[in-house]
């Protein structure tokens, strides 16, 4: 039963995944973006541990479990009030059906603004690596529960091809096997994705275990108060992501200033 939600997304994924590599073949899709190819990126990771905050804000519209969020939220406003806000990165969801998002909104973002951009999707597939990269990605999502070790490797390993940094995401400890040498950052999701219970607690429990990583450590999901960021920096976490604590407001980019003041 705790599987039942991600495995019903995958199986999804790999549906809309075939069927935009037969309307657009690789080879077009790099065709059509060989100008955007040949942009530098950004260094998430640096980022993340450059800044006194180290919160990833995500723009994010709906989820599986609590429905919409803030549907009518559009890219070229939240994200540059993001950037405002203080965020040192931003996270863009573009899965369209379970959270209400596209590879526009990662395009628009690019657009718009200097920050290093996360793409947040359930990625399975190399043809996705090359759609963020095209898109204006600096950094792509790889979530273990979607995975198996070796299918993560060679996404990894692509995605490092490609200049794209590589977010590991996992929710527990036996993920730790996923590891591999092109990964950048290593998330603990508090949020299970067969269930979608969320609980931070997670992340200080898998903490002790994760000392010692060359990986950059990143918290996720469920994060509402700045003093939790404070106890997790203090357990070894640099990166924050936090997006329905900040879209539930209507106001997200105001949020987050305020959000990162009460940090000080």
């Amino acid at each position: 039963m705790a599987k039942d939600i991600l495995q019903t997304i995958v199986a999804h994924k790999r549906i809309e995944v075939a069927r935009q590599k037969q309307a657009v073949s690789l080879q077009t899709l790099l065709a059509l973006g060989s100008d955007r190819l040949e942009r530098d990126t950004r260094s998430m990771r640096t980022a993340l541990e450059s800044s006194p905050s180290g919160i990833i804000a995500e723009f994010k519209r709906k989820s599986p479990s609590k429905g919409w969020i803030f549907p009518e939220a559009e890219v070229r406003e939240v994200v540059p009030a993001y950037e405002a806000g203080g965020a040192a990165a931003c996270s863009i969801l573009t899965d369209g059906d379970f959270f209400g998002g596209s590879l526009r909104d990662l395009r628009q973002a690019r657009e718009r603004v200097n920050l290093p951009l996360l793409r947040k999707d359930f990625i399975i597939d190399t043809y996705q690596l090359f759609q963020a990269r095209v898109m204006g990605a600096d950094a792509v999502l790889l979530i273990a529960a979607a995975l198996n070790p070796e299918e993560c490797r060679v996404l990894a390993e692509t995605a490092h091809s490609l200049q794209l940094e590589v977010l590991l995401e996992i929710h527990e400890e036996r993920e730790l096997e996923y590891l591999n040498a092109d990964v950048d950052m290593l998330g603990v999701n508090n949020r299970n994705l067969g269930s979608f219970h969320t609980d931070v607690a997670n992340s200080f429990r898998l903490a002790e275990r994760l000392r010692g990583s060359s990986a950059l450590l990143v918290s996720e999901s469920g994060i509402d108060n700045p003093d939790t960021v404070r106890q997790l920096r203090e357990a070894g976490f640099r990166g924050f992501l936090i997006g329905e604590a900040f879209m539930r407001t209507g106001t997200p980019g105001d949020t987050l200033h305020q959000f990162i003041g009460g940090l000080v």
